[in-house]
C-alpha cells in the first residue's frame, strides 16, 4: 500500500507551506525523512527527529537519524523502523524535527492510503505550496499558567531561619 502524507511547516504566518508526498507503507522513516528533506530543498545532512504526536500535536516517542545515546539508551533508529509500525489509521500524525539549531519543525499527517500505481516511482512529491523560508520560523515555547504559585507563600519567616533546625532535619 502507498501512504499519501502532507507535510506542513509550523510557522506563525499566514503562509502556508507544505508539501503532499507519497511513500510505501513499507519503507523506512529514514526514506521519509529523505523525501521530506529533498522536497523541502535541505540537503539532508542535519540531525533530525520524528515524534509520534497525538490529535493534538503533543510531541511522543522519539525515532532518531543517529544513535547519540553513547549506548546508554535503548534509541527508536529511523532506518530500524518502517512507516506503517509508527503511522497508520489509528495513529495518522508524527512532528518532524529537522536541523536541531534552528528547528525547522514539519506536522506530518497520514492522508489517505492507496494501491500502488505501477507507472509512479516511490516515493513521490505529489504536490509542492508556497516556499520555504531563508531562515526557520521562530519558536514560542510556552508554559503553564503558573500564577497562582508564590514561592514566597510557604508561611516560614526569613528572620527565623536559625530556628528551622537545619542540622536536624537534613536526611
Amino acid at each position: 500500500m502507498i501512504y499519501r502524507f502532507r507535510v506542513i511547516l509550523d510557522n506563525d504566518t499566514e503562509d502556508n507551506v507544505f508539501r503532499d508526498l507519497e511513500i510505501r507503507e513499507t519503507d523506512t522513516l529514514e526514506d521519509l525523512h529523505n523525501v521530506i528533506a529533498q522536497s523541502f530543498g535541505f540537503d539532508g545532512s542535519e540531525m533530525a527527529s520524528f515524534y509520534r504526536s497525538d490529535d493534538d500535536w503533543n510531541q511522543g516517542e522519539e525515532f532518531s537519524l543517529f544513535d547519540m545515546s553513547e549506548g546508554d539508551d535503548n534509541v527508536n533508529l529511523m532506518e530500524e523502523t518502517s512507516i506503517n509500525d509508527v503511522v497508520h489509521e489509528a495513529a495518522t500524525k508524527l512532528i518532524y524535527v529537522y536541523d536541531f539549531l534552528n528547528m525547522w519543525t514539519f506536522f506530518v499527517e497520514l492522508a489517505e492510503i492507496v494501491d500502488e500505481t505501477d507507472s509512479v516511482d516511490y516515493p513521490n512529491l505529489m504536490f509542492a505550496h508556497g516556499q520555504i523560508p531563508d531562515e526557520a520560523p521562530e519558536k514560542s515555547f510556552l508554559a503553564e499558567d503558573f500564577d497562582e504559585f508564590n514561592e514566597f507563600e510557604d508561611d516560614l519567616d526569613i528572620d527565623d531561619y536559625d530556628e528551622l533546625n537545619f542540622d536536624e532535619n537534613w536526611n
